[in-house]
């Protein structure tokens, strides 16, 4: 037992340091591995960097260069005096950051032989004496090919001078073309345009020669940057390139993790969105053919009412069983008012259906809106005498005429008249007033003392097909589309027409027109169908 006991103590003390030493050992594996993984991480991510840099720097390199042999090629010494002709219609598109182009001795005097700037101004003078007293020492006119593009970047008196010069020969003259850019158009402009949108998370920014920023915002603390000069333009000023660590990297997945989230939810937001727009469109489908229905039935009704007294007072006129010549007038009467009444509803039938497929074509023309309201008034003046109505008409003096199809407006006014009458019945007034809304407007007034339009009802009863409960309760005759052709009349003119009412006491109906002396080309068109919903300042 005792020595059992000694083997396992000594088991247990030679296996606790083996246990402690293969945890030490793969802790250190494990740590030297992740060094490994975030050195090789390191290293990427520097020569990610390291080929932003290159990449941006090289591309404005380029860029500058670009817009010097488009100099070039403008700047024909065998043509002096025609740089200005050649160079500068298309200096703001081809060569946006050269500011002005000199043509010039090599050797000698340096005397100025041609010159054109894109800006002119006093600066203009003050860089040509810093080219010829303090620019041209620093150049090199004796080294390498004549044709040899080259760049002198310096700053002078703290303001940064960029040229471009070549040396040209000609009939044995040898003459300096020199390209002065503009370096504060080049940070404003040519930089964001070129270092925005850098590869992948890389920030970068610019500085000059003593180190200051003239570019972008340096990152502070920044664990992977780099910096690269511009070798070959802006020399003496450094392009630096920072990506992001490993903890914005991290940040950035997650804001992007929860962007996706994000996404999934407003995508769900429109499908159920778009589901219950369906829903909504289709319960307004079948509404409108629950409408459609009933105003089938309606017309049916109204046109086999008016067909049966005539049809039945004509064959009791036809057979000559009627002796009393009262009896033949009142029977005659009879037929002449439901032909009418029959006459109007077919009429304000077809008028909608050619509205409904958008084929009513309107006839603008400068005209009398109080002549064509009293045509419509006088037209009804014998039916309201025989119903025992009074039937006034009020005008306000020195109406405007105005531009408007009589035809139509005549129609509009016809069945706001035809509506009053219906709903009237119990009272004795019903009157026309036309006045200026305002120096623009022209407002026409139909007013009843019928029982009103309840205040729920006066916001649908210019849609098509749509009769209010006050007339199917009563049983008043009606399509339901009379309305809705004033409201598309009135549309088209340019106006609007809404309804104000009292329950139990009337109601008001108004349309307005505008005020205008020329036919507007967009109306003298076919009119559009009449959309679902009209837009009006109060409904009916």
């Amino acid at each position: 037992m005792a020595e059992r006991t000694r083997r396992e103590v000594l088991l247990t003390f030679l296996l606790t340091p083996a246990v402690v030493l293969g945890v030490v050992a793969l802790a250190v594996i494990t740590f030297r591995t992740t060094f490994q993984i975030e050195t090789l991480r390191q290293q990427s991510v520097l020569e990610a960097t390291v080929s932003v840099a290159n990449e941006k720097a090289d591309r404005l390199d380029k860029r500058i260069i670009e817009e010097d042999n488009v100099v070039v090629a403008e700047a024909d010494v065998t043509i002096l005096g025609s740089l200005a002709r050649r160079w500068l219609p298309t200096a703001s598109r081809e060569t946006p950051t050269v500011r002005a182009v000199v043509i010039m001795r090599a050797d000698g005097d340096h005397d100025v032989y041609d010159f054109a700037t894109q800006d002119p101004g006093p600066e203009d003078d003050a860089f040509r004496r810093m080219l010829v007293h303090r620019l041209l020492p620093h150049l090199d006119l004796q080294q390498g090919a004549a044709e040899q593009l080259r760049h002198l970047h310096r700053t002078l008196d703290g303001r940064s001078y960029l040229i471009s010069y070549w040396q040209r020969e000609h009939e044995g003259r040898k003459y300096l073309v020199v390209a002065w850019h503009d370096v504060p158009r080049i940070v404003h402009d040519l930089f964001p345009r070129m270092l925005e949108g850098a590869t992948g998370h890389a920030r970068v920014h610019v500085v000059d020669e003593e180190g200051r920023t003239v570019y972008g915002q340096p990152t502070v603390g920044g664990v992977f940057t780099v910096g690269r000069p511009f070798e070959t333009t802006l020399y003496g000023w450094r392009l630096y390139a920072t990506l992001t660590t490993a903890e914005e990297l991290s940040e950035s997945v997650e804001r992007r993790r929860e962007l996706e989230m994000v996404s999934v939810a407003v995508s769900f937001l429109v499908v159920a969105a778009g589901v219950i727009i369906v829903v909504v469109a289709a319960e307004r489908e079948r509404r409108l053919a629950a409408l459609k229905s009933e105003f089938v039935a309606n017309v049916s009704h109204e046109l086999k009412t008016p067909l049966s007294l005539v049809r039945m007072f004509s064959e009791l006129l036809s057979t000559g069983r009627v002796s009393d010549e009262a009896k033949r007038q009142k029977y005659l009467s009879i037929i002449v008012r439901e032909s009418e009444r029959l006459s109007a509803l077919i009429e304000n039938v077809l008028d909608f259906a050619r509205l409904e497929r958008g084929k009513v074509a309107y006839q603008f023309e400068y005209a009398d809106v109080v002549e064509v309201v009293s045509r419509a008034v006088e037209a009804f003046r014998h039916r309201a005498e025989r119903e025992g109505m009074v039937l006034d008409m009020q005008v306000e003096s020195n109406m405007p005429r105005t531009v408007l199809d009589e035809q139509a407006l005549e129609l509009a006014l016809v069945n706001l008249l035809d509506n009053a009458m219906k709903y009237a019945k119990d009272g004795k007034l019903i009157r026309v007033e036309v006045r200026l809304r305002s120096a623009k407007t022209i407002e026409i007034r139909v007013t009843d003392q019928g029982p009103g339009v309840p205040i729920d009802e006066q916001r649908r009863i210019f849609d098509r097909f749509v009769r209010g409960k006050g007339a199917r309760d009563k049983q008043v005759r009606g399509s339901g589309i009379g309305l809705a052709l004033v409201q598309h009349i009135a549309s088209n003119h340019g106006g609007q027409v809404w309804v104000e009412s009292t329950v139990g006491k009337g109601s008001s109906f108004l349309l307005t027109l505008p005020v205008r002396s020329q036919v507007s080309p967009s109306r003298a068109a076919f009119a559009q169908a009449p959309p679902n919903e009209a837009h009006r300042d109060a409904s009916e």
